[in-house]
């Protein structure tokens, strides 16, 4: 057996199944394959698949971790004994080599794949999801919960506050206009996400005292104590005084002296002037204190010392009260923020439950309750603890500290030596990268990952196990070039997760790597002259991020033209090769999706580059998906004018602008649009055959299936692809999806639907990591998990520090945010702490970004860069200087090249050209389809013709007789097999009181009470029998109203409602005796050795009519068929 080098030893180690491991693991250091490889040896050990339990951060983690297992048993299944030896020991899994345990080893693959729920590889999400639909009950939600999407959760916040506002509470309906003062530059969505979101930090209200010790203030302290504490008396006169002394003095002292005259009678709203006037501002050495031997000048005080023995006082009063007044008014914004959470919350929760709904917080909260209910935690860690042995957790940086708490629940029982099963073995496996946590948007807490690591350590301890502790410092995807970059890079930020003894090694130690800098493009202060026809919302063409994304656009052009090489893995293990740089070696990383996101993937668009779009797409931004809209706003309104010519210009009928100005400009003053399209129809054929077919369908399609029928039977999604590119096909599918979603919720129609889609500007997600041979550009949020040999960073020049929380924390409780000059003692804490967190996680986000790279970083920067030198740009470059990088001319400029290895001394290969031919379609897709054939229509034996009334009929409206016989024949349908004495109540309520009932129930009750009749209506008789036949190679279809059939005959009576009744069966119309005859006809096909009878019930005489079958097998042979 080969010896294991240092880095797969590391590997082996941390993936041993029969011990809990707590593992730190580098960018690119495999821990994906330590996850998989300690999952198949779990199995191999015998441990039962739905036993092991692997929480993942995404769904594309998940779907990864899953494929790559599978892919490992799968092979297992089919290799032969040799072969399977050379894998298990690969493995490290010496001791089940043997025909037995190879035997075993086979069989993984079935097992995983059909144990119930199969392996339980899935995000805490899902997981919780489906512990809630094990335990509805308990967790007290539906079983049959959704998960509640964005679009649906803004609508029902909007709705909720709406409610608020509309309530008969006085006290709740005022809730919202004292939130609305409050409201300034963030809406109410905002904030009430921003409740949503820290929900669990309302569970415990904080009223008016509560908030008041969290502001550091007395128990009682209110705005009159305040102002007491100021003004002590005598402060108007002394403030006249002093705007008399200021007067005398400069422009300095005059301003002063103007703010206070504007002071009649001092108040508390007054003291902003004061301070204003007598503190020291925010920027001075001594933020905010009383400017004593500094205001006013030097000769107005030596001049005025009885007046500064006065005024000086006064000025260290208002010192002393402005952290007061600050905590007074927060207190009272905060007061507004609980009041109000108080009565959304439970409102919102309440109108999720009758939906059914939770939202993905609630996911893991509820689930969370449920482990912490004390009458029922017991018994459901009980049932699940009888499933899960193994808790393996990744991405662990990312967790957030309610759902550790869960994982903590999970793991209670068996870190306390305890459990359903507690003779089994059972471990815990941790893997995650301080380094990488970076989603603290979504609660992610990376000092949580250290806290969990001490706990677990010491439960463990106490049930003598213990936690190893295991780090993967080899990189098998970055270059030492860009690994010796990272680490003097963030060789001085312990406070982000970096620590001078946690160094990157390269695996591959001799794999050629560079990195680049790029001169900064320097920003264009003043906007040039632009032409008026030119995109207000797009810079100019000379616009710095423009400049860069051109540059970018170019440089990667010549790379592939020029065939630039790039270093990669030859085909013996450790030696390397050269081949020419391809467009899917690209991967562009941007902070955020700002106006150089656009530019970059235009520039490459315009020079002609392959390129995937971008990672995340807003459905309604989307071109294709605007031309859909107008199109469907045309159609829900033909008044539209401006939509329906944006329908026209769009691909979906490719006019151009002189026919839609010659259509528009013709038209007569004032009329629409569409009236002077349908005018002109003639001139415009194809248009006017789409646009006709679609105003027909418009109110019988459901919206799913008008745009399906946009872009199927009308070539509208070719039509858009083949203008607007194949990415335009994700936008396309995301409003059909939608349509689907809106379609589940709400009662589909158009209006609705196009209104549905306004009230949020939904955005999906887009999956780059399979993008094929084209360049990606993306977030470096996005790009988690992902690799490229070639990275771009544009995007490192300064950035505006991010706003500040809507709501801010404090150990107390939330707080509403206040201006940062306004903000108190307390919340200016939480500001700092919270700054100090968000500029920890921007270095790890740089982090991310620049080990992505696998052998190419180029960093750029277009713009202003940082005054402090911590712009990622200024970062990058001090490393690069300190690394001893050389410069080098990029074409536009002098810049920076960190090399490392021989990087164009390795042996050239190029793959051989992939030979493309179109695929041969058999010659039956080449042929025309024969014209359409519509189905021949099914027959009714009272379509045969000949006439249905006596000629005493023929006056009566027939389409009020055919009613009126309908409304009969109910009756005489459903009150048989009932009492007569319910009839009256059972008529009325089949015929829903109309004015005939009383009528109509008399001509039936003589019918059901004539004791010649009484066996038509016995109860093995047949009522409204459904019956088919063919009759010369049509299908007839009828339905007979009441059939007696025995063991000698079958008798078929029809019931006639007619006003003139035959007195005879020579009189009966000719169209009854042909229905009959069709009747006995398909009664002869089902019964051919019985006798056929077929009769006529008159309801109007109540009497029955025997037809005899030669006659009605005459007139059926008359029958005139359509």
């Amino acid at each position: 057996m080969t010896a294991r080098d240092a880095a797969s030893e590391a590997q082996f180690r941390a993936a041993r199944p029969d011990a809990s491991t707590w593992l730190a693991a580098n960018a690119g250091s495999g821990k994906t394959k330590v996850l998989t490889d300690r999952v198949a040896r779990l199995l191999l050990r015998g441990v039962q698949p739905q036993h092991i339990l692997c929480l993942t951060y995404t769904k594309a983690a998940a779907s990864e971790m899953q494929n790559r297992l599978f892919k490992r048993l799968g092979e297992w299944a089919m290799l032969g004994d040799d072969a399977l030896t050379s894998a298990l020991t690969e493995l490290g899994a010496h001791d089940v080599i043997s025909a037995e345990g190879m035997a075993q080893a086979r069989t993984l693959f079935a097992r995983a794949i059909e144990t119930p729920g199969g392996l339980k590889i899935q995000t805490i999400h899902s997981f919780c999801a489906s512990l809630l639909r094990r335990f509805p009950l308990e967790a007290g939600v539906s079983p049959q919960f959704s998960e509640m999407d964005d679009r649906a959760a803004v609508l029902l916040r909007g709705e909720v506050v709406e409610a608020i506002a509309n309530s008969e509470n006085p006290g709740e309906a005022g809730l919202i206009a004292r939130l609305a003062r409050q409201v300034t530059d963030s809406d109410f969505d905002t904030l009430t996400a921003a409740i949503c979101q820290r929900r669990s930090d309302f569970e415990v209200p904080l009223d008016r005292a509560g908030l008041r010790a969290l502001f550091d203030l007395p128990a009682e302290f209110d705005a009159k104590m305040l102002e007491h504490s100021v003004y002590l008396g005598g402060e108007a006169d002394l403030l006249t005084r002093t705007c008399s002394m200021l007067e005398q003095g400069g422009s300095t002292d005059a301003k002063a002296a103007a703010k206070l005259r504007k002071i009649t009678e001092p108040t508390l709203a007054d003291l902003p002037v004061l301070e204003s006037v007598f503190l020291t501002g925010a920027s001075a050495k001594a933020p905010f204190t009383a400017k004593i031997n500094a205001f006013p000048t030097k000769k107005l005080r030596e001049n005025n010392v009885a007046l500064m023995d006065q005024l000086e006082p006064l000025m260290r009063r208002v010192e002393a009260a402005r952290a007061q007044r600050l905590a007074l008014a927060a207190v009272e914004k905060s007061l507004i923020l609980h009041d109000f959470a108080a009565v959304f919350l439970p409102e919102y929760d309440r109108r999720k439950q009758l939906r059914g709904w939770l939202d993905f917080d609630d996911l893991i909260l509820k689930a969370r309750q449920l482990l912490n209910d004390p009458a029922v935690a017991a018994w459901v860690l009980y049932r699940l603890d009888g499933g899960i042995d193994h808790i393996l957790v990744d991405e662990a940086q990312d967790t957030s500290p309610v759902q550790w708490d869960v994982v903590e629940k999970l793991a209670q029982e068996f870190t306390a030596g305890e459990g359903a099963r507690s003779e089994v073995e059972r471990t815990i496996f941790v893997v995650g990268d301080k380094k990488q946590s970076i989603y603290s948007f979504q609660g992610a807490d990376p000092d949580a990952f250290d806290r969990m690591q001490a706990e677990f350590a010491d439960r463990l301890a106490e049930t003598g196990s213990a936690l190893q502790n295991a780090a993967l410092e080899f990189s098998f995807r970055s270059s030492a070039a860009i690994l010796g970059l990272v680490d003097l890079v963030f060789k001085d930020s312990p406070g982000a997760g970096f620590h001078r003894d946690a160094l990157h090694r390269a695996f591959k130690s001799e794999l050629p790597g560079r990195v680049d800098l790029w001169p900064v493009v320097d920003k264009v202060d003043t906007e040039e002259e632009r032409d008026w026809t030119d995109p207000v919302d797009r810079p100019g063409a000379r616009h710095h991020t423009v400049i860069l994304a051109e540059r970018i656009a170019t440089a990667i052009k010549e790379m592939i033209d020029g065939k630039v090489t790039l270093p990669e893995d030859g085909p013996e293990r450790g030696s390397f090769r050269r081949r020419p740089v391809q467009a899917g070696d690209f991967l562009i990383l941007v902070q955020r999706r700002s106006e150089l996101f656009s530019e970059i993937i235009r520039a490459c668009k315009a020079a002609r580059l392959p390129i995937a779009g971008a990672d995340r797409l807003k459905i309604g931004a989307e071109l294709a998906v605007k031309d859909l809209a107008a199109l469907l706003s045309f159609l829900a309104t033909p008044e539209d004018s401006l939509s329906l010519a944006a329908a026209l210009k769009s691909p979906l009928f490719g006019w151009d602008e002189q026919t839609l100005f010659d259509l528009a400009h013709r038209r007569d003053g004032g009329s629409y649009l569409w009236t002077a399209l349908r005018d002109r129809a003639a001139e415009y054929p194809d248009t006017m055959a789409i646009i006709d077919d679609l105003r027909s369908q418009t109110d019988f399609l459901r919206p799913y299936d008008l745009i399906e029928r946009i872009l199927t039977r009308h070539s509208g999604r070719q039509r858009l692809l083949g203008r607007l590119g194949p990415e335009a096909e994700d936008g396309v599918n995301a409003l059909l999806s939608q349509a689907l979603a809106y379609e589940r919720t709400d009662i589909p129609s158009l209006t609705g639907f196009l209104v549905w889609m306004q009230a949020d500007d939904l955005e999906i997600k887009r999956q780059m990591g399979a993008a094929g041979n084209m360049i990606r550009v993306m977030s470096v949020h996005g790009s988690k998990g992902l690799e490229a040999p070639i990275v771009i960073l544009p995007d490192t020049a300064k950035r505006k520090p991010p706003r500040d929380d809507e709501i801010m924390r404090a150990e107390a409780g939330p707080m509403w945010k206040l201006p940062s000059a306004q903000m108190p003692d307390v919340m200016q804490a939480a500001r700092e702490t919270a700054q100090e967190k968000a500029q920890n996680e921007r270095m790890r986000l740089l982090y991310v970004a620049l080990t992505r790279a696998e052998k190419w970083l180029i960093v750029a920067a277009a713009g202003e860069l940082s005054k402090d030198g911590d712009s990622w740009y200024q970062m990058v470059e001090r490393a690069l200087r300190e690394a001893g990088a050389n410069p080098y001319d990029t074409g536009y400029g002098e810049g920076l090249r960190l090399q490392h290895g021989d990087w164009d001394g390795l042996p050239f290969h190029a793959d051989p050209p992939v030979v493309t031919s179109a695929p041969q379609l058999p010659e039956v897709f080449r042929q025309l389809p024969p014209p359409y054939q519509p189905p021949v229509p099914t027959l009714s034996p009272s379509e045969l013709g000949g006439a249905k009334a006596l000629p005493g009929d023929l006056g009566q409206d027939e389409d009020i007789a055919k009613a009126r016989g309908s409304r009969l024949h109910s009756l005489l349908e459903h009150l048989p097999p009932t009492d007569q004495d319910t009839w009256p109540q059972l008529a009325n309520a089949l015929l829903a009181g109309h004015e005939d009932t009383a009528d109509l129930l008399t001509e039936a009750t003589h019918v059901l009470t004539n004791p010649d009749l009484k066996a038509i209506f016995t109860p093995d008789t047949l009522a409204e029998v459904a019956i088919t036949a063919d009759l010369d190679g049509r299908r007839i279809h009828g339905v007979i109203d009441r059939l007696i059939v025995t063991p000698e005959r079958v008798q078929a009576i029809d019931f006639k409602s007619n006003a003139t009744v035959p007195t005879s069966v020579e009189t009966c119309p000719e169209g009854l005796l042909r229905q009959m005859g069709a009747y006995a006809h398909a009664l002869a096909a089902l019964y051919p050795d019985r006798r056929i009878d077929t009769a006529l019930l008159w309801t109007r005489t109540a009497t029955l009519m025997d037809l005899p079958h030669d006659i009605v097998s005459s007139a059926l042979k008359r029958r005139q068929i359509p």
